[in-house]
């Protein structure tokens, strides 16, 4: 990390998985994540999903360094984890999957995915190895202009499993979608979850029998349907 810390406060390229790609001033560094402002907004990205970043060698001059950032990052070495306790309750984007990003509330932090509330998509269950970025909003904004009491945010209920795979176990015999529903076979009945090899016994609406492995998928949602 020394070896790039020299770019704090220059402005940077940087490669992010899912080939895209983002600029903007570096504004802090911490083992597993880095913060970049892109003249509007705060990105959070893990380091996991960075393929590549360097200096740009033709800044953008309308980039003005910022004024406050929406986390303190004086105070303490930030993290991964860190950010998302921080971000827990206030209204964020976040990318996962697919070609757009979704909006809501962190409700749970667990030890390898955390829970989310999007008005649009309710609850989801998301991976922590598969979150490419994440955006806080200013404390007083509301997802889609709406009323605060017609999107509350209410902590998750009852106790969770503390794993995905564990979470998937307890969803044996239900109805899933994955990945927002990318594709059409990720819509299904949850049969099995092998624990051994990560392997997932799915149903889909055919009756056919598919496998799906646990680590490639982003994030998960129970079907109301």
């Amino acid at each position: 990390m020394s070896d790039f810390r020299s770019f704090v406060g220059k402005q940077v390229n940087v490669e992010i998985s899912g080939k895209n790609s983002c600029k903007g001033i570096l504004i802090d560094l911490g083992f597993d994540i880095l913060v970049l402002y892109n003249g509007q907004q705060y990105l959070y990205i893990p380091f996991v999903h960075v393929q590549h970043l360097e200096l740009n060698s033709s800044p953008d001059d309308e980039i003005e360094n910022p004024n406050q950032a929406p986390f303190d990052h004086q105070s303490e070495s930030i993290s991964y984890r860190k950010i998302l306790e921080h971000a827990q309750g206030r209204f964020v984007e976040m990318y996962v999957t697919g070609n757009k990003s979704i909006h809501g509330y962190i409700t749970s932090l667990m030890n390898d995915y955390f829970v989310f509330y999007s008005p649009v998509y309710k609850t989801m269950y998301i991976s922590l190895y598969h979150l490419k970025w994440l955006i806080p909003y200013q404390s007083h904004v509301v997802p889609y202009s709406l009323s605060t009491q017609s999107v509350p945010f209410h902590p998750s209920p009852g106790t969770l499993p503390q794993t995905v795979m564990e979470l998937c176990k307890k969803f044996e015999g239900k109805l899933v979608i994955f990945d927002l529903g990318d594709h059409s076979n990720k819509t299904g009945l949850l049969n099995r979850m092998d624990t051994n090899n990560h392997m997932i016994e799915f149903v889909i609406a055919n009756g056919e029998k598919i496998y799906w492995n646990l680590q490639h998928l982003k994030t998960i949602s129970i079907c109301d349907c």
